[in-house]
């Protein structure tokens, strides 16, 4: 099961929601990343690593990062200045750049 949350920035309300399981993934026969999510058991099992979702705080794109890499990197804009978008409590705004993210304690989900 997965747990999500959200946080809102303080000040301009820019709303990121989070998922604590991110995107699992195997490669298929092709060599091609597919994503397996719950409740598809069978298809998680084959999963070797997870496309972690992360705010870049340079360009303030939602990006991907693959967990076998060493390096966070955004793959737009090749900054070092990403976030886990489950880890953004106190985090500054990329978009106003004036307030921090806080979490919306009225938002929960569990898939």
């Amino acid at each position: 099961m997965a747990e999500g949350i959200r946080f809102v920035c303080s000040s301009c309300g820019n709303a990121i929601q989070a998922w604590s399981d991110g995107h699992p993934f195997y490669i298929d026969e092709a060599g091609n990343k597919k994503y397996a999510y719950h409740p598809h058991h069978s298809e998680l099992a084959k999963c070797i690593a997870n496309d972690s979702p992360h705010l870049c705080l340079q360009c303030g794109n939602a990006v991907k990062i693959d967990s076998r890499l060493a390096s966070r990197i955004c793959p737009d804009c090749n900054s070092e200045k990403v976030v886990s978008t489950f880890c953004l409590e106190g985090v500054k705004c990329p978009k106003c750049e004036d307030g921090h993210f806080v979490r919306d304690n009225e938002y929960y989900c569990i898939s």
